[in-house]
């Protein structure tokens, strides 16, 4: 009897936490580009919170899902001013190390795209919506974020390190998985994909095409 009330619970509460550990990663990682760009405690928060639920408010908008679900579970916004407010306090040491953004925002992207598939998923999408509504929820939030911060968008330069690639793989990976394990397996599967693709490209064992166009000859 026990047994069979647990399941359900272990289940949901998994995957409620890896959502919330994503909107946490990506709001430390929003709100760390806010303190190197010398933004104010508001500014700051507002990036940071924008970073967290920008993408998955954009896939709940697209779904017909509205109000997006931070609206109507507050948990998720507790959660991105709690990262932000950390990445500020904290942020003149975490600044000191590199990677430091990239690692909050390589974890954010992985657990988001997978949330964002398997989302797609129980609305009843099919293989390519699943697959863009996964990539849109771990890219949006940080397509607002550079928008935001003046910078250009990594998605549409960084052909070096896999970004929406990556994205799209994890969510193919919940896609394919999903009718084979339980929805937190093929969740967590998939940000592993997205992890384990950027941490590779990284190292430069794989990348994009990138077209090369002539160099402009001298006129005369």
């Amino acid at each position: 009897m026990h047994e069979l009330e647990w399941a359900p619970i272990t289940l949901e509460t998994g995957l409620r936490v890896l959502d919330l550990i994503g909107v946490l990663a990506f709001a430390m990682s929003g709100a760390l580009l806010g303190v190197r760009k010398r933004f104010d405690l508001f500014g700051v928060l507002v990036l940071g919170c924008v970073t967290a639920v920008g993408g998955g408010a954009i896939r709940d908008t697209l779904t017909g899902q509205t109000p997006p679900l931070f609206l109507r579970d507050e948990t998720y916004l507790y959660a991105a001013l709690l990262g932000s407010g950390l990445a500020f306090a904290f942020g003149t040491r975490l600044a000191r190390f590199e990677r430091t953004l990239s690692i909050f925002d390589t974890a954010g992207l992985g657990l988001f795209a997978a949330s964002g598939a398997l989302g797609a998923l129980n609305f009843g999408l099919g293989p390519l919506g699943v697959v863009f509504a996964g990539m849109l929820s771990g890219v949006g939030g940080g397509v607002i974020r550079d928008l935001i911060a003046n910078e250009v968008p990594e998605i549409m330069y960084r052909s070096e390190q896999l970004y929406a690639t990556a994205a799209a793989a994890g969510a193919l990976t919940v896609w394919l998985l999903y009718p084979h394990v339980t929805p937190f397996q093929a969740q967590f599967s998939g940000a592993v994909v997205v992890w384990g693709l950027r941490w590779i490209s990284r190292r430069g064992w794989v990348r994009l095409p990138v077209r090369r166009l002539p160099e402009d000859t001298p006129q005369g």
